[in-house]
């Protein structure tokens, strides 16, 4: 992020959970659409833990709208509109495998694509309906971490969202 541009924190979220990517589909078949009767694909999401994980998200995004005021906004200022900067520190399972007491770095398939993380993370904040539209989010900055090793990192899986306006160039 540019010097010239002014951030103002808006909204702060705190997700338990495992965070799970979004994006990945497979084929299920195929089906008759009703209304037209045209034959198409069924792709279904692979991962199986994407829609729990957007329910967390939403609802401590609902939680954490719930204090009235976000920074100095109103709550009925809300949702965000316009240009939107999102920091996120992803904290993922640290596999039984990996050393205790150096740092790690959660680079295997099993800690997720931090893309695909962001994309379930963000439908999650848009579904709460604190943002008008996760297309605002211009600017992200994100992160991959295990417990303990970074220091927004939580104690256990999940992340910690924070939500800027970016207002005029100064």
């Amino acid at each position: 992020m540019t010097t010239d541009q002014t951030r103002n924190l808006r909204l702060t979220v705190v997700v338990h959970g495992r965070p799970a990517p979004q994006g990945s589909k497979k084929y299920a078949g195929h089906r008759r659409n009703a209304a037209s009767g045209r034959i198409s694909a069924v792709l279904v999401e692979q991962s199986k833990r994407v829609k729990p994980w957007r329910a967390l998200v939403t609802a401590a995004t609902r939680e954490a709208l719930t204090a009235g005021y976000i920074g100095s906004l109103p709550v009925h200022q809300l949702p965000l509109d316009g240009p939107l900067a999102a920091e996120i520190v992803f904290t993922v399972l640290k596999p039984a495998s990996a050393p205790k007491r150096k740092r790690t770095w959660p680079t295997t398939r099993h800690s997720g694509d931090i893309d695909k993380l962001q994309r379930s993370t963000f439908d999650g904040i848009a579904d709460a309906q604190a943002v008008v539209d996760d297309s605002r989010i211009i600017h992200v900055t994100a992160i991959k971490t295990f417990p303990g090793e970074h220091p927004d990192a939580l104690d256990e899986p999940g992340a910690v969202i924070r939500l800027y306006t970016l207002g005029e160039p100064r």
